[in-house]
């Protein structure tokens, strides 16, 4: 196993295949274990890379997850990307990781060459999002799929994680809402949004969530793009995960 040092702590780290880096940055209480079937598809073409973010999966933990959490994250990426000396990598993000990969390609615009961002909430945090999360999680830790599924994501102590998580996005909605420190107009990188019309999540928020939320996006951003699968729940990227490989290698050629 491989790590990386990021403030302090052990950032854990995994690369498959050889070609361009291709990051498979995990969501929110997920960790990089649920992209392992999916990353061998990628690796016949690409370096790919995973990481686990501080407190999640193999990485070290905190004691309490910052607030600017998606930002804190692109920090770890962006201290990753500098210290292997990668450039015009690619990124799909998922959720969370979809956030955390446009505030990468904001803040250190040299290393992001192209961006899927699969998933998330759109360029601020919205309250109706943290009240389904809220009543989402309650129901969750109760589950024996969803706990089953965070043990496996992170071990024996998967509860913490995601309290820690959960506080984390009711106080950014609170003190901060805007996910980005720049405007979404200052992107670079070749850009397309991903998600599913049939996400369960997002779709009990408001009808047309992406068709809204990504088209006031892509306002900002001309050069980006839009995919909506027909099918599938969420995140798209697993839901829809053949139908995604093929559209995502396509963009990236």
């Amino acid at each position: 196993m491989s790590y990386f040092t990021f403030d302090g702590k052990n950032v854990f780290y995994e690369e498959s295949g050889v070609g361009t880096p291709l990051l498979l940055m995990h969501g929110n209480t997920a960790s990089s274990k649920m992209y392992n079937e999916i990353s061998k598809r990628y690796a016949s073409d690409f370096n790919v890379i995973m990481i686990d973010f501080l407190g999640h999966g193999r990485s070290d933990r905190l004691s309490e997850f910052p607030t600017d959490l998606w930002f804190y994250e692109a920090q770890q990426v962006i201290s990753f990307l500098r210290y292997k000396d990668y450039k015009n990598v690619y990124i799909i993000g998922s959720s969370g990781g979809a956030i955390v990969a446009l505030n990468v390609a904001l803040e250190a615009p040299e290393l992001v060459g192209k961006i899927i961002a699969d998933s998330f909430e759109g360029e601020k945090a919205d309250k109706r999002f943290t009240r389904q999360l809220i009543m989402d999680r309650n129901k969750a830790v109760n589950d024996d799929a969803a706990r089953g599924f965070f043990e496996y994501m992170h071990g024996s102590d998967w509860k913490n994680i995601v309290e820690n998580d959960t506080e984390a996005i009711i106080r950014h909605e609170k003190e901060i809402g805007n996910f980005f420190h720049k405007p979404l107009s200052e992107l670079k990188a070749d850009l397309m949004l991903t998600g599913s019309k049939k996400d369960s999540f997002m779709y009990k928020i408001s009808d047309n969530y992406y068709e809204t939320v990504y088209s006031q996006i892509l306002k900002q951003i001309p050069h980006g793009k839009m995919h909506l699968f027909e099918s599938g729940d969420h995140p798209a990227f697993i839901t829809n995960s053949l139908l995604f490989y093929d559209i995502s290698m396509d963009f990236f050629n």
